[in-house]
């Protein structure tokens, strides 16, 4: 590896994942960042599954810390951000990754409840780590925020409550960027389309009973590059809007999605 994050501290919420045969965004982005030097604290609601992916990281020689907590509370937020900075003095990446839309549906059916709770999860708990790692990045001149965001921010997907909680992160990066620009604060989005990931394949087959197979080919059909992206392309793109690469980069919404943002018809 280049060592593009060497000396870096990040926190990566999200960092378990759902048990499954492929990897989830969280952790393969938080060894990708090991990987290229960073030092990690890997939050994850589960700690055991915070454990995995620090475990993970350490048997490659790389340094990372796990932490439990749950994000939709802000108590836990403040905590975690003050927890990152105790362990590694600074925090120079924040990556929020965390996200679902258990029990979501179209506009006609969608249970209030569930519509708020949704929003919670996506939304809010998003702007409450980011509320509490702005002043840590403002006193130390700096840093990078990524947030995942969805394709379904752009196209209907008809499920209402993640669409719109998702376009609201894509809102909240857009104004975290704009608001912070002058403190040397990045803040950008990724909209990932069909990812092969186990929460979207055994997650989903285990809600449906739908096989596997069946479901991982619907899913690649639908992209115009003939297949589902990975947990990895997900991360190469965090690596890089996280990395002085894109030191110039703040404000983007970017897609990665095998082109399916693009396709016409």
């Amino acid at each position: 590896m280049s060592g593009r994050l060497a000396g870096k501290a990040a926190v990566v919420i999200g960092a378990g994942q759902t048990p499954g045969d492929t990897i989830g965004n969280g952790r393969a982005t938080a060894i990708l960042f090991a990987r290229e030097g960073a030092r990690v604290f890997c939050v994850d609601r589960d700690l055991a599954r915070a454990e995995e992916t620090a475990a993970a990281i350490a048997a490659e020689g790389g340094e990372a810390v796990a932490h439990a907590a749950d994000i939709r509370d802000e108590a836990a937020c403040a905590a975690l951000i003050a927890a990152a900075r105790d362990a590694f003095g600074r925090i120079d990446i924040l990556h929020n990754n965390v996200g679902g839309g258990a029990g979501d549906g179209p506009v006609d059916s969608i249970d209030p409840d569930r519509f708020d709770a949704i929003l919670h999860l996506n939304l809010t708990a998003m702007l409450q780590t980011i509320k509490h790692v702005l002043p840590v990045m403002r006193g130390q001149g700096g840093g990078a925020i990524v947030n995942i965001s969805s394709l379904a921010s752009i196209a209907p997907a008809g499920i209402i409550a993640y669409e719109i909680s998702k376009a609201g992160v894509n809102k909240l990066t857009t104004s975290v960027a704009a608001l912070n620009a002058r403190h040397r604060i990045r803040c950008n989005a990724i909209l990932p389309g069909l990812i092969d990931t186990p929460m979207a394949i055994q997650g989903w087959a285990g809600m449906t009973g739908e096989a596997q197979a069946e479901l991982r080919a619907k899913r690649n059909a639908r992209v115009p590059m003939g297949r589902m992206g990975t947990a990895w392309d997900v991360a190469h793109a965090a690596l890089w809007l996280a990395s002085d690469d894109a030191r110039f980069v703040t404000g983007a919404l970017l897609p990665v999605d095998g082109g399916q943002s693009v396709r016409l018809g």
